[in-house]
């Protein structure tokens, strides 16, 4: 291979890497049947690890191949090292959980790969088309995990539900694009921001088509009011499925809107802040208030999440380059604390049965007093209160909307996380003052009990080296106004 073809491949190679290995583990659980699901679970943990270290090993400085449809940069390269991690995390919490539940089946890794494949992809895509080629392949893979409990009418629902409204979004991010095209004439980014930066006045069908496409990345990041699939499918799907939609791919739905709005649509920003504004204004009143009244714990933190998406999204409004760099930090400590959370939920089980509502944590503190103080943190850092990671997080969100004179909506984030903090404490309060059920099945949990430990960690030591997340984050959001 010449050099010049190893420098045009080289930004992909933890793509091409992961295709490859998906499809050479897919032919191994071909030939050895689910009785293998462990082996081929540990052996895509194994290979995800691979691909984290081949995007270290990559140069992240600017660099544009594949006839300018692909990208990589300090943002992509940062964002997709937590995906990775991300998905590691769900997918080692899964895999004892397969077997417990009687599901254990070789595709479901398999899946989670090719899922993983999708979103990296489309975090480095730098033309619609390789967007859309890379959020449909992590779609797909999604919608079968939703369903893969085929015998479970539930999360046949969800599944159907899902899929249903994901192809709903995806015709219209597809419409969106189309009329960019049209009154643009260009479906790359680079050459779509050249095309807005020449023009005098920026036609009507342009900027619809803009919101089209806010449309369909806005389902994706389960953003009000596109948010209507989340709690039944949070609900529906199986509860490791559950964590990994609400660990990995909000962070790259995030990640790739925020490339979306910053470089191809950046001569428009003062129409898509408007947009964004309602979406951050009204994914946090919802997501406060709608959790109010939940019982079941997936539901209540498929609402949470629908909250979360909403600060996130302050940051982007603020526009601004530290305000991108707090959405990322917010981004992260939200994938924390929600991968502690459901590492916890994965490890109480009661009569060989998963736990789901939020009465099943009465007394949790005296009959497994370890696994209730380490919920209890999370819970507390979810609420946002100081000195916890989350308290940082809203902060840093909350400070970049004030300094870019975006009061009102910062005002409506401090008062409907106040609101949403008594969902979370309400947990906390059932578990420490409600009378004490039968005590929790005692299970082998290894993988789950370090993905709590590491999420504890995290949480808890966040306040001694806060510069550290702040100032690699705003770095990698550095990449998006030097493309500028």
């Amino acid at each position: 291979m010449s050099e010049l073809s190893l420098a045009y491949i080289m930004p992909a190679l933890p793509e091409i890497f992961l295709a490859l290995a998906s499809m050479a583990l897919l032919i191994c659980g071909v030939l050895m049947g689910n009785r293998q699901t462990f082996t081929l679970g540990w052996l895509t943990v194994i290979t995800l690890a691979v691909a984290g270290l081949l995007v270290l090993g990559l140069d992240w400085t600017r660099t544009v191949t594949f006839n300018g449809l692909f990208v990589i940069d300090g943002f992509t390269a940062y964002v997709k090292m937590f995906v990775i991690l991300g998905l590691i995390a769900s997918l080692a919490m899964s895999i004892r959980y397969l077997y417990q539940e009687q599901m254990a089946r070789f595709e479901y890794p398999v899946l989670v790969m090719l899922a993983g494949l999708g979103m990296m992809i489309m975090i480095s895509s730098n033309h619609m088309l390789t967007l859309y080629l890379g959020l449909e392949l992590q779609s797909l893979a999604l919608y079968v995990l939703a369903a893969i409990r085929r015998n479970h009418a539930r999360a046949a629902e969800a599944g159907i539900k899902y899929f249903i409204l994901g192809a709903l979004a995806s015709g219209m991010l597809l419409f969106g694009m189309s009329l960019v095209y049209g009154f643009g004439g260009a479906l790359g980014f680079e050459a779509i921001a050249a095309h807005l930066d020449g023009l005098e006045s920026v036609p009507a069908g342009l900027v619809v088509g803009l919101v089209f496409i806010l449309v369909g990345m806005a389902f994706k990041i389960s953003a009000v009011p596109f948010h209507m699939w989340t709690p039944d499918v949070y609900q529906g799907a199986p509860t490791s499925v559950t964590a990994l939609f609400a660990i990995v791919p909000k962070l790259a739905g995030m990640a790739i809107l925020i490339r979306l709005l910053f470089e191809p649509f950046g001569a428009l920003t003062a129409d898509w802040q408007q947009i964004i504004w309602v979406l951050a204004a009204g994914s946090m009143i919802v997501g406060a208030f709608a959790g109010l009244v939940q019982g079941n714990i997936k539901r209540l933190l498929a609402y949470s999440s629908i909250g979360n998406m909403g600060y996130a999204l302050i940051g982007v409004v603020a526009a601004t380059q530290s305000a991108i760099g707090a959405t990322l930090v917010y981004m992260i400590i939200y994938m924390v604390m929600t991968a502690g959370a459901f590492a916890a939920l994965l490890m109480l089980r009661r009569d060989g049965r998963g736990i789901s509502d939020i009465a099943d944590f009465s007394g949790l503190s005296k009959t497994n007093p370890v696994l209730a103080y380490a919920l209890a943190a999370i819970m507390f850092s979810m609420s946002g209160i100081p000195p916890l990671a989350g308290f940082f997080g809203k902060f840093l969100i909350f400070q970049a909307a004030v300094a870019s004179g975006f009061y009102v909506l910062a005002v409506i984030g401090v008062l409907t996380s106040v609101v949403a903090a008594y969902y979370y404490l309400k947990i906390i309060k059932v578990m420490f003052f409600d009378e004490p059920q039968e005590s929790c099945d005692k299970i082998a949990a290894f993988s789950k009990r370090i993905v709590l430990l590491c999420a504890i960690l995290f949480i808890m030591l966040f306040i001694f080296w806060p510069d550290v997340l702040i100032e690699t984050s705003v770095a990698a959001a550095s990449s998006l106004f030097v493309a500028g």
